[in-house]
């Protein structure tokens, strides 16, 4: 006697850079919808040049350093890297508040992908920041690269603040929607300040002088500032090479507070 085994149903499941590619294309798509947040970022590193760089923007320093393009440096910097700690931190944190992630377990859709996407809309719109900031600094104080420099500086400003997004997840899974945005404010503003992105390191106390090359927005300065100016505090090699540690420490705290945050809700 023969028995009839039933056979299990199959599902197609999507390729996984088809599903980021659309999970980035809904990250972006609400960036659209909110003009206002996107102006926003793309307008603050404008107008820090616009007050801070601009009075000197035709002054160099006895090397032949531009000064208004190494500001200019400094500020593609912050506005990469505040993009990444704030939008992704913060976002994430408010997606978590809003049970979004409980949603996105139910469709289901992983987590890697969520954080991918996040990742992908965020850079999409530094770039868009960079290329606000560098028009206006090209027009109005008349900043002069070559293409190749404007492109090695993009990319630099770019990769160099990758680290900086193991800190934006860490904030975004280790704290709540409302403390967020001040835990992202008292970490790295302070560690902007220190590291000489607004303000010459040698007009800060000693004790900041003397604690800044152990930050990693120090390091990415550093990166984005070679190439704009002849000297640096530090090698090219170096700084890539305390950024390479700084992100395998930054990352290892966020994935630690992730799966604490999926722990926590799902097990």
């Amino acid at each position: 006697m023969s028995t009839a085994v039933a056979s299990q149903p199959s599902f197609d499941v999507a390729p996984a850079l088809r599903i980021v590619g659309a999970q980035a294309r809904a990250t972006l798509l609400g960036y659209w919808r909110m003009p206002t947040f996107v102006i926003f970022s793309m307008a603050l590193p404008v107008m820090f040049f616009l007050f801070f760089g601009l009075p000197y923007a035709h002054q160099t320093l006895p090397d032949g350093t531009s000064i208004g393009a190494l500001i200019m440096g400094n500020l593609g910097a912050y506005a990469v890297s505040s993009i990444l700690v704030f939008n992704v931190g913060i976002g994430r944190a408010q997606a978590r508040g809003q049970k979004i992630d409980l949603l996105q377990r139910a469709m289901p859709l992983p987590g890697w992908v969520v954080i991918a996407a996040d990742t992908i809309g965020a850079m999409v719109l530094a770039l868009i920041s960079l290329v606000v900031l560098f028009l206006f600094a090209a027009v109005a104080g008349g900043i002069h690269l070559s293409a190749e420099d404007w492109v090695t500086l993009s990319v630099r400003s770019l990769l160099g603040a990758l680290p900086l997004l193991g800190l934006g997840l860490a904030i975004g899974y280790g704290s709540g929607p409302n403390a967020a945005p001040a835990v992202a404010n008292l970490i790295y503003l302070p560690m902007s300040f220190a590291s000489g992105i607004f303000i010459p390191l040698s007009s800060m106390p000693d004790f900041l002088q003397k604690l800044a090359p152990y930050l990693p927005t120090y390091h990415y300065a550093q990166v984005v500032q070679h190439g704009l100016a002849p000297s640096t505090a530090e090698s090219l090699g170096t700084a890539i090479l305390w950024l390479v540690v700084w992100g395998v420490i930054l990352f290892a705290i966020a994935i630690q507070l992730y799966r604490a945050d999926v722990a926590r809700k799902f097990s």
